[in-house]
């Protein structure tokens, strides 16, 4: 389908918040309507390494004009959700949250980077538990905190990798989990969800979910038990199915889920380019009862071609073939119905306490004592960080795009803007529209996405264990204002 023009905003003024949403049992709430919130979202991480710079003061919600950019685009593909991977808590991103907030989109932001001193480590985690390493992951929460479009911070990604990591990572990234917990309830006037992000490596996966998600003192009121559980799943390569990629392995696995569950990365890449085949099930009443959707892997071009718009230097961009596939799928789907469900009447299910039965894998920590603060970081967290970054949504007065994006086959979409919701509406497909029907197919002919070769083990997967922010073949991405 290619995009002729998208609507174009009336007005000027501050817009609308999206509604602030509540984890209720294994739930996302919207406690306004009292109803469920799939996430339908996209990894975001705009110039891969590149576009996360702390010398340079950028990151991927650093720039308003390529922020609104992306936000039109993803509010016309019908996206609700976007994850970002680096963010740097020291530069202003009021703009850029305010642009997607009334583009109707949520927020689920990672409190670490690549550098050096701004991640839990998988070798020798203790090495890197530190205050001046809590003090930035604060950081960051200072400076989202206050945006009503901020659903959750992710206190670490696939950190646990195989089965050798199952042994002395858990206790320490449990530890950060309660420390920005904690971080959170002191200095935030509402409650953020906070939880992990994990690789689907299957031999340990369940006993990762379990080591997060159980209850130290055998209550929900346990500060260190992860509020949300995600994990980054490749299995359902092309035209597959709910059992030949596993998925059924995964309701199962997770089947009395106490907490939400949602894929925090999807979109395997081979066959290329892709169908998206798996958006239906996801959203569907084999999963739904136990999943709270997903984000697809991801919005930008890069070298290991998961892409769904190729970014150029100058701002300019091109749709890829698969942008519009997935655009088609949820085009399927009744999104009104969809988020229109209401929790399950039935009582939420309990997180079990935690004990060593709960861990079946040899060699996977079972011992559920967390390391006690380090030096310096219980003052952090009863005084608060210093400088403390803040963030406030603010007044966009133009919502046209300024770069020149065109569909696949070369034309130039016209008129593109985002278009403002209105209060306590949240992005859907249809809310923005703008398009006209055409495979997906570039300017050639031939198809947008090159084949990689990758395998359906997500363990295995070149890239997919990687952050977006340290993938090959990163590209600047920025327009002065």
């Amino acid at each position: 389908m290619l995009l002729h023009s998208a609507l174009m905003a009336l007005g000027a003024s501050l817009a609308a918040a999206v509604p602030t949403l509540e984890v209720q049992g294994e739930y996302f709430v919207n406690p306004k309507t009292g109803n469920r919130l799939q996430i339908v979202g996209v990894a975001y991480q705009p110039g891969g390494s590149a576009g996360y710079n702390e010398e340079a003061g950028r990151d991927p919600l650093s720039d308003p004009d390529i922020c609104l950019r992306d936000a039109a685009l993803l509010q016309i593909l019908g996206v609700n959700t976007i994850r970002v991977y680096n963010v740097n808590p020291n530069v202003n991103h009021d703009k850029c949250a305010s642009i997607f907030n009334a583009a109707g989109m949520y927020m689920v932001l990672d409190v670490n980077s690549p550098l050096v001193g701004e991640s839990l480590t998988s070798w020798h985690p203790w090495e890197s538990y530190y205050a001046a390493y809590l003090n930035r992951t604060f950081a960051v929460v200072e400076a989202f905190k206050n945006y009503p479009n901020t659903l959750a911070f992710f206190s670490g990604n696939e950190v646990l990798n195989n089965e050798e990591t199952g042994a002395t990572v858990p206790p320490y990234a449990r530890a950060v989990t309660r420390d920005l917990k904690n971080y959170i309830k002191k200095h935030s006037d509402r409650a953020i969800p906070v939880g992990y992000s994990a690789a689907d490596v299957r031999s340990i996966l369940f006993d990762t979910y379990n080591y997060f998600q159980c209850s130290l003192k055998g209550d929900d009121g346990d500060m260190s038990k992860g509020d949300i559980f995600a994990l980054n799943s490749y299995s359902w390569c092309g035209d597959s199915s709910f059992k030949e990629a596993s998925y059924d392995q995964l309701v199962s696995g997770f089947s009395g889920n106490s907490v939400p569950i949602f894929f925090s990365e999807y979109g395997c890449n081979t066959p290329s380019p892709r169908v998206f085949t798996e958006v239906g099930t996801i959203y569907g009443s084999q999963m739904d009862t136990i999943f709270s959707g997903g984000v697809v892997y991801e919005y930008t071009q890069e070298a290991n071609n998961y892409g769904l718009v190729d970014m150029q230097s100058d701002g300019s961009a091109k749709l890829m073939s698969d942008f519009l596939s997935l655009k088609d799928q949820y085009a399927k789907l009744n999104f009104t119905e969809i988020q229109g469900k209401k929790p399950a009447s039935s009582s939420t299910a309990k997180a079990p306490v935690c004990e060593s039965k709960l861990i079946t894998t040899k060699g996977f920590n079972s011992n559920f004592t967390l390391p006690v603060l380090p030096p310096g970081a219980q003052e952090i967290i009863d005084k608060g960080v210093s400088p403390k970054p803040s963030g406030k949504l603010v007044e966009i007065k133009d919502w046209k795009v300024k770069f020149t994006v065109k569909n696949p086959d070369g034309t130039t979409i016209s008129n593109l803007a985002v278009k403002p919701l209105g209060e306590d509406e949240i992005n859907q497909p249809g809310s923005n529209t703008g398009a006209t029907t055409q495979a997906g197919t570039d300017s050639t002919g031939t198809s947008s996405a090159p084949k990689p070769s990758t395998s359906k083990d997500a363990a295995a997967r070149p890239g997919a264990v990687i952050l977006p922010a340290v993938a090959m073949g990163a590209f600047a991405v920025m327009a002065a204002l």
